[in-house]
């Protein structure tokens, strides 16, 4: 087997890993793109993101793709609600249209990304499971089906867990001490119209510290739930989700004493729930620069999602990446070092964030609190 050479190989065809190879291509820089899943299609993408205007959109700019990412945006996705285990609404904003973090669909923001890019860019099937050096800043990849690259830049931008990160950092994910248990509810307002009048048409927050029910309106109609719990690392262990009955019944258990119309948006979801545990990286988490090899997304900075940062840091670190390169030709290792010296304060400030974001959500008194926090901001 034929080992091939990429100048540039970017492992990892989510957002960031996307978004850097579109902006390098705007520069008429190629690269090549490789990803574990079968095909663009392989999977529903799933959730809604708020893309903020000095991070997410700034990226899709320099991508040539602000027009038409407007063209996406989910119109009231920006409202909001926040409420008590009893059901009473704290507070409540409307979305009149003027907000700096509008909401689109994420399957539809990663097509967004994936169409402009030539055939054959994204290599689909393709499952890093190690790299190693060569020196001189080359790398070699090998992918689960036997397959090797060579490289003259890598780019590990494939998630939490990635297999380009020990090149770099012997760092690894922890758990925050969050678990999630994730619920749909289709055609909500035909088929779940109770839980459609709970939720609204953007985002919704309910919270007693110990747990919490996240959900947003998607561009569908339909709900996405998050049932959020401050637990052990093993209680999802616990849970036996191939039965969905006996899922659900897990999860209620766990919402006593709050208001029934909570406990339906449990009871009333199709589809069998799905375990999510929240990991993040250290605070602050970095390294000393390694010839021809860096992170991009959640690769060099995994965070809890309660700031809102991770798709839009992975973003704005493919636009920064590439635009580095692009600036520093024929000098990748300047391009580097111009790259993290922005990256690493960045990512240490949207991880303290998250951080506090989440100890706020899930400690004491956290409706008050979080309600402060947002007319404190409107204040300002």
């Amino acid at each position: 087997m034929t080992t091939a050479h990429h100048s540039i190989a970017i492992i990892g065809a989510g957002l960031g890993g996307l978004t850097l190879a579109r902006v390098l291509r705007v520069h008429g820089i190629e690269a090549a793109v490789f990803d574990l899943e079968a095909g663009r299609d392989a999977r529903t993408q799933g959730g809604m993101l708020d893309i903020h205007e000095d991070s997410g959109q700034a990226a899709l700019r320099a991508a040539g793709l602000h027009e038409r990412f407007r063209a996406i945006v989910h119109p009231g996705g920006q409202a909001m609600r926040v409420a008590n285990r009893d059901g009473t609404i704290a507070l409540q904003e409307e979305d009149d249209g003027t907000g700096g973090r509008p909401e689109v669909d994420r399957g539809q923001l990663r097509d967004l990304l994936l169409d402009p890019l030539p055939a054959g860019t994204v290599r689909w099937g393709a499952k890093a499971t190690g790299a190693r050096p060569l020196g001189d800043g080359r790398h070699e990849v090998t992918f689960a089906d036997g397959a090797t690259i060579t490289t003259g830049l890598l780019v590990g931008a494939d998630g939490a867990w990635s297999r380009i990160r020990p090149l770099l950092s012997p760092a690894r994910p922890a758990y925050t001490g969050i678990s999630f248990v994730e619920l749909d509810l289709p055609d909500a307002d035909a088929r779940h119209p109770g839980g459609a009048a709970l939720i609204g048409r953007g985002f919704f927050l309910a919270l007693d510290g110990e747990r919490g029910i996240l959900a947003h309106r998607e561009t569908d109609g339909g709900l996405h739930v998050y049932t959020a719990f401050r637990t052990g690392e093993d209680w999802l262990d616990g849970i036996d989700f191939t039965d969905t009955a006996a899922a659900k019944a897990a999860v209620l258990a766990r919402f006593t004493g709050w208001d029934a119309a909570f406990r339906t948006l449990i009871d009333e979801a199709d589809g069998a729930p799905v375990p999510r545990r929240i990991h993040a990286l250290p605070v602050g988490h970095r390294w000393d620069r390694v010839p021809g090899v860096t992170l991009l997304g959640d690769a060099a900075h995994l965070m809890s999602p309660f700031a809102g940062e991770g798709a839009n840091l992975a973003m704005l670190d493919g636009a920064e990446l590439g635009q580095a390169i692009a600036a520093h030709p024929g000098d990748i290792e300047a391009a580097l070092a111009a790259y993290e010296k922005a990256l690493f304060p960045r990512s240490e400030a949207s991880a303290s964030e998250s951080a506090a974001s989440l100890d706020l959500m899930f400690g004491p008194d956290p409706v008050t609190r979080l309600v402060d926090r947002f007319t404190a901001h409107q204040r300002n």
